[in-house]
């Protein structure tokens, strides 16, 4: 009793002291967080306010809507719709193919892991464009898969493969897929394999245990990486514009040609604004999902 009532009167100067470093070690951090600061405002902000800007004003140079009237037009609203249906089609394909995939290595011993884990990174190493061009040798008609599956007898005629939406989605799938096994399998791995083997203790076979432990658990991560793979799909334009040929209109394409084929800066700020509000939207009710399941997989 005597210590705690010697003790109380430096209760309050303790609390000011501590308050008092914990404000120093928020100007420390601030300080060392301010040259990225500037760094992200020159590069990212500055930018889409100057494309904010430009998107006000129409060919005359007068303040107008104008731009953002002519995304209601049936063209606009079709490569935007395209532009989804896309994004949404690889990001399935990529979450079909690439969950077995991070399972295997998060249930692998580390050393066979990490060897397999190259291979996922290995097309980090070659550019987008050489790839693109090797898809594209690859699925035009007289390329190799048509010459096998026509030396097979699969087929009695070439396969349009290439220069539609068919290419696209392949090529788009074969770059996009790192961007979700890599989240997805640094999820898994965080997952303690004791609650597994709890289940099983308490009767669950091997299916019920994943079903009903691991896949809810992996379910954020699961959810980063189809929010990483989407939004960059929403404004790919390298591989949509050589393996889709100019038939696949996504939104990235119409910015470019608005551009470079009819120098309309507006309307080029008006869709690229339009696209960036569009994904925010996204990865907004991303990370609600986010937030929703952790809380429903037990996670603070």
């Amino acid at each position: 009793m005597t210590l705690a009532m010697d003790g109380a009167p430096g209760m309050p100067l303790n609390r000011a002291m501590l308050k008092s470093a914990r404000r120093r070690e928020r100007r420390i951090f601030s300080g060392l967080a301010l040259p990225a600061l500037v760094l992200v405002a020159c590069i990212l902000l500055i930018p889409f306010a100057w494309l904010a800007w430009l998107s006000l004003f129409d060919a005359a140079g007068n303040l107008s809507t104008q731009n953002y009237a002519r995304l209601l037009r049936p063209a606009y609203v079709g490569s935007f719709l395209t532009t989804f249906k896309v994004a949404g089609l690889v990001t399935a394909l990529c979450v079909v193919f690439g969950y077995p995939v991070a399972y295997l290595l998060s249930q692998l011993p580390a050393r066979a892991a990490q060897i397999l884990l190259v291979f996922v990174i290995l097309p980090f190493w070659t550019s987008v464009l050489v790839r693109t061009y090797a898809w594209l040798v690859l699925l035009q008609r007289n390329g190799v898969i048509n010459d096998w599956l026509l030396s097979m007898g699969v087929i009695d005629e070439p396969l349009a493969l290439v220069h539609n939406l068919t290419g696209t989605i392949i090529g788009m799938v074969h770059v996009m897929l790192p961007f979700l096994i890599l989240p997805l399998y640094a999820s898994m791995k965080a997952i303690d394999p004791v609650l597994l083997r709890a289940a099983a203790n308490c009767g669950a076979s091997p299916s019920q245990a994943f079903r009903q432990v691991f896949l809810p658990l992996s379910m954020p991560g699961l959810a980063s990486g189809i929010a990483l793979t989407f939004v960059l799909c929403l404004g790919f334009y390298l591989t949509p514009a050589l393996l889709g040929g100019g038939r696949v209109a996504m939104w990235s394409t119409q910015i470019a040609d608005a551009v470079s084929k009819f120098s309309n800066w507006g309307a080029a700020s008006a869709l690229s604004v339009a696209l960036l509000v569009v994904t925010a939207v996204v990865l907004w009710g991303v990370r609600r999902l986010t937030d929703a399941l952790s809380f429903s997989a037990g996670k603070p």
